[in-house]
């Protein structure tokens, strides 16, 4: 059971539990972002995995509001990837939500494992994407469900948990991950271009930088050339 936003994270986590042997079922949840985009972005990536289900999901967290991916809030730009403060990009209980959301798709198909492509090093410091946070799920996940009682707990993994942008980008690109058909972008224009400038696009071009590759999905985005002749 793998949890596929249409980023660049999950489409790495997802190829790398293909990668394992794992027959992925894949779960994208609409849940109201700005971003919307990026649904499409999920649909395209589960077809280049072959996926065995792709079920989108609407759960519509701007009914909430509180972050500036679900509310009228602006979203940063340009902001110190280094600061301590959490930033208004981050959606209340939002990976709380999803995993719940893939545990009980799980228990009802007899899966035993989750993946999500959380990751502690280069991100955006939200509380839901450490270390802590995936352990006390797992743990959770064993109490909470009828699977666990029964001495079949689900697991929960985050292969990227402890990867750099950088390594997760050249992990991909071993398992032949289009990177192409992904979107970052939170706050893209209407045509689904990239805006270059909030938290997901600078850590995303700052792990291409640091991986030495282009990235193919912005070679996609610059206008073709035509040469006229005489």
């Amino acid at each position: 059971m793998v949890l596929l936003s249409g980023g660049l994270d999950s489409a790495t986590a997802a190829a790398i539990a293909g990668s394992q042997g794992f027959e992925l079922y894949a779960l994208t949840v609409e849940y109201g972002q700005r971003h919307a985009c990026e649904i499409a972005a999920a649909r395209a990536i589960a077809r280049a995995l072959g996926v065995a289900r792709h079920v989108e999901l609407r759960v519509d967290l701007s009914a909430f509001g509180g972050s500036a991916l679900t509310d009228a809030v602006e979203v940063p730009k340009d902001r110190d990837l280094a600061a301590a403060d959490i930033p208004v990009t981050y959606v209340p209980a939002r990976n709380t939500v999803f995993l719940s959301l893939a545990m009980a798709w799980a228990e009802s198909l007899g899966a035993r494992d989750i993946v999500i492509g959380v990751n502690a090093l280069d991100y955006s410091g939200y509380p839901d994407c450490r270390p802590e946070f995936i352990e006390a799920f797992d743990r959770l996940a064993a109490l909470a469900t009828k699977a666990g009682v029964e001495g079949a707990p689900l697991r929960v993994h985050a292969p990227l948990i402890s990867l750099t942008k950088a390594e997760i980008i050249r992990r991909g690109l071993e398992l032949g991950v289009d990177y192409g058909l992904t979107h970052s972008c939170y706050d893209p224009d209407i045509t689904g271009r990239p805006c270059g400038r909030c938290d997901s696009c600078r850590l995303r071009a700052r792990g291409f930088a640091e991986a030495g590759v282009p990235d193919p999905a912005l070679l996609r985005l610059r206008p073709a050339i035509v040469v006229l002749g005489d």
